[in-house]
């Protein structure tokens, strides 16, 4: 995927306008869900995952007895 930059103006109603060179980047239809969230000052913008497309992610990971704590439940 190649990067695509665009600028935006945030309207009153807080809405913005995907550019088209984003909106092919992304193959986007009108209707289609999308996650919008903040990671490090930054806006993110992703299409929804499948489970299958997550299954393994986590694999190889290590965890520690510490790394949850059984004393966060009520």
């Amino acid at each position: 995927m190649k990067t695509a930059m665009a600028r935006v103006k945030v309207s009153p109603k807080f809405q913005i306008v995907i550019p088209k060179v984003i909106r092919e980047e992304m193959q986007l239809q009108p209707g289609q869900e999308l996650f919008l969230y903040l990671h490090e000052g930054t806006l993110r913008l992703n299409l929804p995952r499948s489970i299958r497309e997550l299954r393994g992610i986590a694999k190889g990971i290590r965890w520690e007895p510490t790394d949850r704590d059984r004393n966060d439940r009520y």
